[in-house]
This record gives C-alpha cells, sequence and structure tokens, in this order.
C-alpha cells in the first residue's frame, strides 16, 4: 500500500492540481442586473435577454435583484454569475457572455456576437442572440453520484443555525483495518462530512461545525489529496475511503461525503 500512495504522490505531482467543476455540473446560473459597459440597470433588456436566454440552456437563471433559492443563499458556489462583456469597435457592435464561479474565475466564455445595427437596443440584443447560439453544447446536465445536496458554509451562519440545518447522522461501524505489518486495529465510525470549495479543493467539515480534512484536487473527480497528511481520499462505490499514515501505522477511515 506504501508502494501505491508513494506511486500515486509521483503522477499527481507532473500533473496539474486545479481543476474546475465542469460548468454543465452547475445547475443555477445567476445574471448580473447591469453589465459595466452600460450605465443603466437592465438596459435595452440586456440582462432579461441574457436571463431568457440562458434558461433555454436547462439552468435555472436569476437576477441578482431577485429572491435567490435557499441553496444559493447557503453557498454562492452552487451557482456561476454571468455577465456580458463588450468589445466594441467603432462601427460594430461585440458582445461576448461570460460565466464565473464564486470566486470570480472565469470557466466559460462564448465566442464574440457581432452586430452592425445603428440602433442601441436592437444593436446590443443581436450581439447578444449571436454570442449565445455559439453556446449551444452548453447545457445543464445532472449526476446523480455528483449531484449537489445543501451545503453549509462556515462563517455565514451561526453555529446554532448550522447545528439546527444539519440533521442528526446515524453512526454505524464499518469494517476494520490491520497494519499488515504491526497488527494494529484501527475503528472508525462512518461520518458524514460537508465540502466547501476553496482554492484548489475543498475543506471537509462535521456537524460541529469543524475542520476535519483540506483535500486538494488531482486530475481525477473521485481522487483528492489529503492536505498536511502523508495520503488519499478516494471514492469506492457510494462512500469515500481517507488513507493515511499516522505514528507510522495506515489508518483508514470511511465517509459519506456530501460536495
Amino acid at each position: 500500500m506504501h508502494k501505491f500512495l508513494t506511486l500515486v504522490f509521483v503522477i499527481i505531482a507532473v500533473t496539474t492540481f486545479a481543476q474546475q467543476k465542469k460548468v454543465n455540473e452547475y445547475e443555477y446560473i445567476i445574471v448580473k442586473e447591469r453589465f459595466n459597459f452600460l450605465k443603466k440597470i437592465d438596459e435595452h433588456k440586456t440582462s432579461s435577454l441574457t436571463k431568457f436566454l440562458l434558461k433555454k440552456n436547462g439552468f435555472k437563471v436569476y437576477l441578482n435583484s431577485e429572491e435567490l433559492p435557499t441553496e444559493i443563499k447557503l453557498n454562492p458556489c452552487n451557482a456561476l454569475e454571468a455577465e456580458v462583456e463588450s468589445k466594441s469597435s467603432m462601427f460594430r457592435t461585440k458582445l461576448i457572455i461570460v460565466l464565473k464561479d464564486c470566486n470570480g474565475k472565469v470557466v466559460y466564455t462564448s465566442e464574440v456576437g457581432e452586430s452592425k445595427e445603428k440602433d442601441y437596443k436592437k444593436s446590443f440584443q443581436k450581439a447578444i442572440r449571436n454570442a449565445h447560439l455559439t453556446m449551444n453544447t452548453l447545457r445543464y446536465s445532472k449526476n446523480i453520484t455528483l449531484s449537489k445536496p445543501e451545503e453549509v458554509v462556515l462563517n455565514q451562519l451561526p453555529v446554532e443555525k448550522i447545528k439546527n440545518k444539519l440533521s442528526p447522522k446515524k453512526e454505524v461501524k464499518v469494517t476494520k483495518v490491520r497494519n499488515a505489518s504491526k497488527k494494529k486495529v484501527l475503528e472508525h465510525k462512518l461520518k458524514t462530512l460537508y465540502a466547501q470549495p476553496k482554492k484548489n479543493g475543498f475543506q471537509l467539515i462535521d456537524e460541529k461545525p469543524e475542520i476535519i480534512f483540506v483535500i486538494l484536487n488531482t486530475t481525477k473527480s473521485d481522487l483528492f489529496i489529503l492536505k498536511e497528511k502523508n495520503g488519499l481520499l478516494f471514492k469506492k462505490g457510494q462512500v469515500w475511503i481517507a488513507e493515511y499514515y499516522k505514528n507510522n501505522v495506515l489508518v483508514k477511515e470511511t465517509y459519506q461525503i456530501k460536495f
């Protein structure tokens, strides 16, 4: 097992840690009610049109001034933010539709939509429509194994509210794990952890709430590095397994993790 861990670390060391969640796995998109190149809210119905068009891609779309679903209020990282940016020249209106994650990082950009209309409203709307035409492959596609349950974000809700939000989970015993060389046995109980996005990975918290692990992305969606531990977190069936060494003993812990 130790050789396996070493091999995995070598492989991971030569790959890119940063791995953005696929755009098509997001269910919600929040559209800015005023784009930066305009002076008024929803000027020329640009925001309303963008919302209307993105709904055609199967997403649940809201203006940022509208009442948002509870899932987004609890964790803004469950949604992408959409805005329209101008690349216009003197004689042509050129616009692109940009999608960003909760950290402000661009995860998707349409191709440029152009218009030669002289009327501002017609020109902006035509350019947005043309930009949207290049987004035909963008569509919300829910993956059952990667579905996004409600998440709780530390520092955004009082502790008591977090505790009330999280329903108690029944703890059950799992298979004992033995260290082959020392024959030491470590018992652990199945717990539920909640993933909160961080740069290059997630932090996993329990119901207290307390941070249990900080995990780093790899090129595999079901494999993470346990930060500050000599080990890995990987998915097996419907559960996640953390394996790491503690005092020269291999520890194996099994969790339910809600991303």
